[in-house]
């Protein structure tokens, strides 16, 4: 009677060690094996096209296409393919976009090797996971109303260094209305002025500096 076939991956991060590192924690287990790692989104999606691996484990900051770009090209090419996010960014809005983007589960970097080989197992059952502590991240900010997208426009500009009047002039309003999109950006960051929103932007995954 043969033997069941092992679960295969593509390990995508753009850090050697960390891709060697976890690899060998996969292909250490006995129905598992990694049949490739990339370094960058496009080889990445170049091996998924080459394997087609039972389950991609994916890294958001990639150094020419984003994770999400990453996840969403897949995903478009095979609505059935199982993608794990396996990141250090641990921003509530970086997780919900994975997850409408279709992830099947969003891992940090920090998960120990028994607890990241399990979550693959059960994600290849089909069923999702998400983390006690991912999900208590999602569910602190749960219900909180989000920056829109002039506001975030208004923010990154902010974190570029530019004053209120430049900022003005660059998206043709006036300085009163860039004032009353950075009052509203406090307001739902909490934060207490600009540098502060900037930091809880970053932190979030509501912008990339």
């Amino acid at each position: 009677m043969s033997e069941p076939a092992k679960i295969s991956l593509l390990v995508v991060d753009d850090h050697p060690l960390m891709r060697e590192g976890v690899s060998k924690v996969i292909n250490d287990q006995p129905d598992m094996h990694v049949v490739a790692q990339a370094a960058k989104g496009g080889e990445a999606l170049a091996l998924y096209r080459q394997h087609r691996p039972a389950i991609t484990l994916l890294d958001l900051r990639l150094p020419d296409i984003g994770g999400i770009e990453v996840l969403a090209a897949i995903r478009a090419e095979d609505p059935q393919a199982n993608v794990i996010i396996f990141t250090t960014a641990e921003g509530d809005v970086d997780i919900q976009r994975c997850l409408r983007g279709g992830a099947h589960g969003y891992v940090l970097k920090s998960t120990l090797p028994h607890e990241l080989t399990a979550i693959i197992r059960q994600a290849h059952q089909g069923r999702r996971c998400i983390p006690a502590d991912v999900a208590a991240q999602l569910a602190h900010y749960t219900g909180e109303s989000g920056l829109t997208a002039r506001e975030i426009e208004v923010l990154c500009k902010v974190a570029r260094g530019h004053r209120n009047k430049d900022i003005a002039g660059q998206l043709f309003i006036s300085e009163e209305t860039v004032k009353a999109h950075m009052k509203h950006i406090l307001d739902k960051l909490g934060a207490s002025g600009r540098s502060e929103a900037v930091a809880i932007a970053v932190r979030r995954g509501i912008m990339q500096l």
